[in-house]
């Protein structure tokens, strides 16, 4: 099929098919023929494109309106797919037996061999690679046959999907094809590590915590360096945003807010209100987070009120994540 232009028009449509093999097959095509396809993992849906082909890369950016100094993480079927991308030190290759499949990305050196654009990675001599563990995906990467860029497929700065429909709503009639396979399970994205002759460095909190990659490496992470600028996806000061204001750490709740509480704080609030954890489970909190800030902004309140979530464990992703979306914008 040809997936034609990427630029929305009022005619266009977007192909919503169920995840199986013949769907699959046909999004492996779009994507070899230059096209836009949604697809879900493990962590949030995927706007995937050929990660090789600056022009389908280019597409990505038109339809999520993202910034172009914004690199991209390009998604493979296994470690070896990703040596031919980049290069992996022991760190680097150590982390990636340990979690990948999953929700890690490596920041590495790109290799002599690498193919990913030079847009895809924004112009940087590193690439950011992912071996994603959800079955739709993994069948997607092996029926294309080359590494496939794919942020969130969400306009940029809203907030992350992780229901089909949520792709729907923001890029219906902008993409060719979105892959159904259900929720997605982690609900954050993914933990990024930069591997690069500086140090091994967290770039982003994500699904996996901080922890337990200290204790595969043997040694704490280095923090991002302040000054080095936009170095990987998703270090956008104000990301992930609603429409509304996000109030955090909030105490109480003031009239006409809405609620996004955690463990039940403000159970007896009659307000607009989903609660991440009502037992305080981080990682139930996490599966909930964007799909409960949509529910929320969808009520048209123009203030959430934020109760506080713990720092520790996956805590600091929902966090980070809560601190972008209430950045002036």
């Amino acid at each position: 099929m040809n997936p034609g232009p990427t630029t929305p028009t009022s005619d266009r449509v977007t192909i919503l098919a169920a995840a199986d093999p013949r769907a699959v097959a046909q999004a492996a095509d779009v994507i070899r023929a230059g096209g836009l396809v949604a697809f879900p993992t493990e962590t949030v849906y995927g706007l995937g494109a050929d990660a090789t082909s600056g022009v389908a890369v280019a597409k990505i950016y038109q339809a999520k309106d993202r910034p172009q100094f914004n690199p991209l993480i390009s998604h493979v079927p296994d470690l070896a797919a990703a040596e031919r991308e980049g290069l992996f030190d022991a760190q680097a290759r150590a982390l990636a037996e340990a979690f990948w499949p999953g929700p890690l990305t490596l920041v590495v050196p790109a290799s002599p061999t690498c193919r990913i654009s030079d847009l895809a990675r924004a112009g940087l001599p590193s690439v950011a690679l992912r071996v994603p563990a959800h079955p739709v995906a993994r069948d997607l990467l092996i029926a294309a046959g080359l590494p496939v860029a794919a942020p969130s497929a969400n306009r940029s700065g809203r907030i992350s999907p992780t229901h089909a429909a949520h792709v729907m709503g923001d890029l219906d009639g902008r993409i060719d094809m979105v892959l159904d396979g259900g929720p997605t399970q982690v609900g954050l994205e993914s933990t990024i590590v930069a591997c690069l002759p500086e140090g091994v460095r967290l770039l982003r909190p994500g699904g996996i915590a901080r922890a337990s990659i200290e204790e595969v490496l043997g040694a704490p992470l280095l923090a991002a360096a302040t000054d080095a600028g936009v170095t990987a996806p998703g270090m956008l000061a104000s990301h992930y945003a609603p429409h509304a204001r996000l109030r955090l750490n909030a105490t109480q709740v003031e009239p006409e807010e809405a609620v996004l509480d955690f463990g039940g704080r403000f159970a007896h609030v009659q307000a607009a209100s989903f609660d991440l954890s009502p037992r305080g489970n981080l990682v139930e909190a996490a599966t909930h987070l964007f799909a409960f800030l949509r529910a929320l902004d969808a009520t048209g309140a123009e203030t959430i009120a934020v109760a506080p979530i713990p720092h520790d464990g996956l805590g600091e992703a929902i966090n980070d994540r809560l601190a972008r979306a209430a950045a002036p914008r």
